[in-house]
């Protein structure tokens, strides 16, 4: 598969990840109301399911799944959830018995990310 096959099938797959992100969003919102980011979470849960499952099916398999790992993994469920990246991260690295990396990595990901949203609000706040 050539170099831009694959950023094919990521492009594809971004622009198919993304839609169907708004549209969940869009749907949890409509039917659970905005008192709760429910649409986030739903995104979340979802995509981290999804990417356990190709996950699961790529290491089973054994052959080639450029194609399939580019417009699914990183195409469609990364612009539908970077979450679901985090978690599969976490969860090979506590099957390596790497619980301390798991939990630096939970660490960084959530702490140092929610403090630079924090940043970033103070500094348009003026």
């Amino acid at each position: 598969m050539s170099t831009i096959q694959i950023y094919l099938f990521v492009a594809i797959g971004g622009a198919v990840g993304s839609s169907l992100r708004y549209f969940i969003g869009q749907l949890t919102t409509n039917l659970l109301g905005k008192g709760f980011p429910f649409g986030t979470l739903a995104v979340n849960v979802i995509g981290s399911f999804s990417l356990g499952l190709l996950y699961s099916f790529i290491q089973q398999d054994g052959s080639d799944n450029t194609g399939l790992r580019a417009l699914i993994g990183v195409g469609l469920l990364g612009a539908f959830t970077t979450f679901s990246t985090f978690s599969i991260d976490t969860v090979l690295l506590i099957q390596q018995g790497e619980l301390l990396r798991a939990g630096l990595n939970v660490f960084f990901n959530v702490t140092v990310c929610l403090v630079a949203v924090w940043l970033a609000l103070l500094i348009f706040k003026g």
